[in-house]
């Protein structure tokens, strides 16, 4: 396949940015990454700086590979990340644009790289529990009704990646943060700091620069976990406890 690759190239967080072109033939059975590699061995072999991005497992797990590919976090493929991603999703000739996520809280490092440390921040602000558990406890041994388990389970599958963020016309984080806070809420050892936790972790998102929602959904098309709207709802359901409580 010969591609043209429209590129965000940026020196640093405070210089100017733009998209460059360059010219790429690849495998189709190639991941997107591995394609970004081939152009990096080719720059840096020509003696240019090659282009910064974010990876690690290459397996979907991690979130690192943060990409905005043609106006879409992750690409064309739902339910995919970047990594997984391959080059038989596009046609001979395309012209793809490939860009840093975009949003306040998401400051650009470099080039494709983004500064995503306001997620640990909000982890920080409530993403635990200080129930003592000791060792792992035999199973079954605490009762949690499946289907409580089974969106706890659906809900911990976020990989904190920020395609929510960078979809949403917002900027806002409000499915990652709901996705945190469910999954600790639906268990009993979550309970101690339930409604201290979803109105600390949100305050964190609001103080972090992250905009509000307002439920246009585009955070859910773009997770490539698929996590559903309904743990925003049980956020504010939370919320509305915690305020009642005087939390």
């Amino acid at each position: 396949m010969k591609l043209t690759l429209r590129i965000w190239r940026q020196r640093g967080p405070r210089d100017e940015g733009g998209l460059i072109d360059y010219q790429v033939e690849i495998s189709s059975d190639a991941s997107f990454l591995e394609m970004l590699d081939v152009l990096n061995e080719r720059l840096t072999g020509a003696g240019e700086e090659p282009i910064a991005f974010d990876h690690d497992c290459r397996e979907g797990i991690c979130g690192m590979c943060s990409l905005v590919i043609d106006g879409t976090p992750h690409g064309p493929e739902q339910a995919t990340t970047t990594c997984q991603l391959h080059m038989r999703k596009f046609a001979d000739g395309d012209t793809i644009t490939v860009e840093p996520w975009r949003a306040k809280a998401f400051p650009v490092v470099k080039d494709l790289v983004v500064d995503r440390s306001a997620f640990d921040r909000i982890i920080q602000a409530g993403g635990y529990i200080t129930a003592p558990t000791g060792a792992a406890p035999e199973a079954h041994s605490v009762p949690v009704p499946k289907p409580d388990a089974d969106f706890a389970f659906q809900a911990a599958e976020c990989i904190g990646c920020g395609a929510c963020v960078a979809a949403c016309p917002n900027g806002s984080a409000m499915l990652f943060t709901a996705a945190k806070i469910t999954h600790l809420g639906l268990l009993p050892q979550g309970q101690p700091e339930r409604y201290s936790r979803v109105a600390d972790m949100l305050e964190t998102h609001d103080e972090l620069g992250f905009g509000g929602c307002t439920n246009t959904g585009e955070c859910t098309l773009a997770c490539p976990k698929e996590i559903p709207q309904d743990v925003i709802g049980r956020l504010n359901r939370d919320l509305l406890r915690a305020a009642r409580k005087g939390r």
